[in-house]
């Protein structure tokens, strides 16, 4: 049975292999604009900086270096049910160096489209066993992040021999380049 966390609540993750699940709905823009948002993990070392630049997945990089995070393609639109996107994990081929994975989701082009995450609605991230489709956790955003074009949705972190997840929900209002100026 899959655990709702609320911002802020952790919880263990005991499979080697899960699958992270990203999905949103967006209200009709005024701008005339489509949304197009974007799922981005930051693989980070014990400085909370990335090993290097291919370690910042996103739909241009696809897999982290040594397999262990793929990215499985960007979604544009955003239309339909269930997960917009998704981004395999497998902590057997993680790097040792490796302390944290940050997942942030951005809306593509916002300044120009003058959209945030204000309308976007029913915001999640769920981890699940890619074998079973069981949910092991979902975290929905319930913040109005009425000013913020980019949200750290959660982050999976190492702590001794065992992996979290931390339902962060914290939103920026300078897009990716803030995330990319935090954790380069």
């Amino acid at each position: 049975m899959a655990i709702n966390l609320q911002k802020g609540q952790r919880q263990a993750i005991n499979a080697p292999k899960f699958t992270i699940g990203l999905g949103w709905d967006v209200n009709s823009s005024s701008t005339g604009a489509s949304f197009d948002l974007d799922a981005s993990i930051f693989v980070m070392g014990d400085n909370k900086k990335l090993l290097s630049d291919q370690h910042f997945v996103f739909y241009n990089n696809l897999v982290s270096p040594d397999g262990s995070v793929e990215h499985t393609g960007d979604n544009l639109t955003g239309e339909g049910g269930g997960d917009d996107e998704q981004v395999k994990i497998d902590l057997s081929k993680i790097d040792s160096r490796v302390t944290e994975i940050c997942v942030v989701v951005t809306i593509h082009d916002a300044e120009t489209r003058r959209q945030n995450f204000g309308q976007v609605r029913n915001s999640y991230v769920r981890i699940f066993d890619p074998v079973t489709n069981e949910v092991i956790l979902k975290y929905e955003l319930e913040e109005d992040f009425s000013i913020e074009t980019a949200v750290e949705f959660g982050r999976i972190y190492k702590r001794g021999d065992e992996w979290k997840f931390e339902a962060v929900g914290v939103g920026m209002k300078g897009g990716l380049q803030d995330y990319l100026n935090k954790y380069n």
